[in-house]
């Protein structure tokens, strides 16, 4: 059994992971660790004692965002002028974790089992914390009863295909999708 982290052992690692997602999202995921260290203000070492390979490195930063967006669910239902408003703000949240994941499967090719394990993880986090979003949203009489959750994240999901073409822009087709999730946008 391994002894808890330090306060500030955990602190380093968060702020280490929000870098290398920061980066990932700017230079997708071969981004070289330099320029992770650069971001997070560390040596190279302190980012390979905490993540001894890229795919360690990587698998972590897709668990925080994971974490970290179903985290601000709650908070950003609190903070929002509107439910509708804090989905929105949410699926933003949800295309950068998705730009950030860009890859990932190339990284974990040879180890199927991980990339299964993630996803199962992906889905089981993320899925009822868009679900209580969407829950608010209807309630609120703002969004369409008829949207589910994991069609709403599939959606963004396909949107977000290509994001790394620079004459596409993904942001702009999710934004559509958003607005076309209020009620009285379309014909029923």
């Amino acid at each position: 059994m391994s002894k808890p982290k330090r306060a500030d052992a955990r602190r380093n690692e968060k702020a280490l992971l929000d870098a290398a997602a920061a980066v990932f999202v700017a230079s997708g995921v071969d981004a070289p660790v330099r320029d992770i260290a650069a971001k997070a203000g560390v040596g190279m070492g302190t980012i390979y004692r905490h993540f001894p390979t890229r795919a360690d490195l990587i698998i972590a930063v897709f668990r925080h965002q994971v974490d970290a967006c179903v985290e601000a669910g709650p908070a950003l239902l609190a903070s929002s002028p509107t439910p509708y408003a804090a989905l929105v703000r949410w699926i933003d949240l949800f295309v950068d974790f998705l730009v950030t994941k860009h890859g990932l499967a190339g990284v974990l090719q040879a180890d199927n089992t991980g990339f299964e394990a993630l996803h199962a993880y992906f889905l089981d986090r993320l899925v009822p914390a868009c679900g209580e979003l969407l829950d608010a949203a209807i309630a609120a009489g703002e969004v369409r009863a008829e949207v589910a959750p994991l069609n709403l994240m599939r959606g963004v999901g396909n949107l977000c295909v290509g994001a790394d073409d620079p004459s596409y822009d993904a942001r702009g087709m999710v934004k559509l999708l958003a607005a076309g999730l209020r009620c009285g946008t379309m014909d029923a």
